[in-house]
């Protein structure tokens, strides 16, 4: 019996050893994967930073660059995944439906220890090692790139009006436009297509902006599709023009031959026309491939979101702010304007029950929207059609919609409609207005100082049912 006791005892411990060696092993390769991440993170990052002030006019070296930035950003994703657990607090509630519901949300992973993280991060290792292995030739052709002024200004410029990652694109148009063509040709014509509010008007804003641009071009006319037929073509003055032309609906071949025809009888030599437009029909009018501007991946939206919440704060020194900013990103779905309104608050109050109240907030008028519509609320806004927010609203049965942002046109005069910020409504600091309301979803604190409007309309219960109090006005 003391010998069988002894075998198995022996058997036991063996097991038990072999077990904590095993643990051991694979904690101590993991915590060298995460070191050794951290370490190629920083090397790719400051090749990807120093890009931001070179001017680039190889597009080879452009499409390498933006391979290099979304390898750099999933590896910060994959970080994040790793580092930040979500906190222990009682009153946190995990976003479940999130992971079932939500067509654009992230990956669901489970705790460091579990084989998926695992490999997902061997993956974001071996493809980090991959581009740091390949990037000396790039780096010894970016140093031959000319530097652009950047000053600390143009940091906060560049995050605030939405230009964080699209350095690429704003390269392209540039070079683009600044081709030179033979004296007397026609101008040439540049599609820039996009979705709903991913950053078109603001690249090209930036792009008109850029010394080199108005250095060449004596002339910049912005023009709506609808007034096409109205423009003032006495002021292009035979110079060389960039003309850049928005357009919300398809036009008619014959009204696109008339006007382009006429710009060309009207500008100098040099003159280029910009369409910027959702419309992938559109770009058939190029004279050259269009550029095109696409939603933030998650991994990029992610580290732009945090950027802004947290601003000057090392995001490091507090795991759990860090690890609600993670869901909300995860909840927002890439919408940059609610971004900038949601880390504005975020910015303004560093408290962690703060940021949690946003985040079940937001969460709430999500699911409420997923429930009835089945579709995310910024699904519902790329389709023009109102999101019911009415969890923003604490004084039921009132019911609250909203529409879609708008620019606020400035010919535009209030009518002396009450006005809420749409930050204060998220936060529940607000009183709801009875009946239409206007709604200042965001403005930008530099110039151009652009202005997003929505109009609101809240409803209340009599014994006939929900009804608004007054007549909503046309959003338009």
């Amino acid at each position: 019996m003391e010998a069988a006791i002894s075998a198995i005892a022996s058997d036991l411990t063996s097991r038990f050893m072999s077990f904590l060696i095993k643990k051991y092993i694979v904690t101590t390769v993991k915590d060298d994967n995460i070191k050794r991440m951290n370490e190629l993170l920083l090397r790719v990052h400051a090749v990807v930073e120093e890009v931001d002030g070179r001017c680039i006019t190889n597009p080879k070296m452009l499409t390498q660059f933006k391979m290099l930035a979304e390898i750099m950003y999933r590896g910060y994703y994959m970080l994040d995944t790793i580092n930040y657990k979500p906190p222990n607090d009682e009153e946190v509630r995990r976003l479940s439906i999130m992971s079932v519901s939500l067509k654009r949300s992230r990956t669901i992973f489970g705790t460091p220890r579990n084989p998926v993280i695992d490999n997902e991060l061997e993956t974001a290792l071996n493809n980090l090692e991959a581009a740091v292995s390949n990037m000396n030739e790039f780096v010894v052709m970016l140093v031959g790139c000319g530097r652009m002024c950047r000053r600390p200004y143009d940091t906060y410029l560049y995050t605030d009006n939405f230009m964080f990652a699209r350095h690429a694109e704003k390269q392209q148009i540039i070079n683009i436009l600044l081709q030179n063509p033979c004296h007397h040709s026609a101008p040439l014509v540049l599609p820039i297509i996009g979705g709903c509010r991913v950053g078109k008007k603001a690249v090209i804003s930036h792009v008109c902006n850029d010394e080199r641009i108005r250095s060449y071009f004596s002339f910049i006319l912005y023009i709506s599709g609808e007034s096409m037929g109205r423009i003032e073509y006495a002021k292009l003055k035979k110079e060389t023009s960039l003309i850049v032309c928005e357009y919300f609906t398809d036009i008619d071949e014959d009204d696109w031959i008339n006007f382009y025809s006429t710009i060309s009888q009207m500008t100098a030599g040099g003159s280029k026309v910009v369409i910027i437009s959702r419309i992938e029909n559109l770009a058939r009018f190029g004279t050259v491939k269009a550029v095109r501007l696409n939603s933030l991946s998650k991994e990029v939206y992610n580290y732009l979101f945090k950027k802004l919440a947290f601003g000057s704060i090392d995001e490091k020194e507090d795991p759990k702010m860090a690890s609600v900013a993670n869901d909300l990103a995860v909840v927002l779905v890439g919408s940059l304007i609610t971004a900038n309104v949601i880390a504005d608050l975020l910015r303004r109050n560093h408290d962690v029950h703060f940021w949690l109240h946003i985040l079940q907030r937001f969460e709430g008028m999500v699911k409420n929207n997923l429930s009835k519509y089945g579709e995310h609320p910024k699904d519902i806004i790329e389709k023009e059609q109102p999101v019911d927010a009415t969890r923003f609203v604490s004084s039921y049965p009132t019911r609250l919609h909203i529409m879609p942002p708008r620019v606020e046109r400035d010919d535009l005069p209030n009518i002396g409609m009450p006005t809420i910020f749409f930050g204060d409504l998220i936060a529940g600091s607000v009183a709801i207005p009875n009946g239409d309301f206007e709604i200042v979803t965001w403005k930008s604190r530099i110039p151009p100082y652009t202005k997003y409007v929505s109009s609101g309309t809240s409803f209340v219960n009599d014994k006939n049912g929900f009804k608004t109090m007054r007549k909503r006005r046309s959003s338009s």
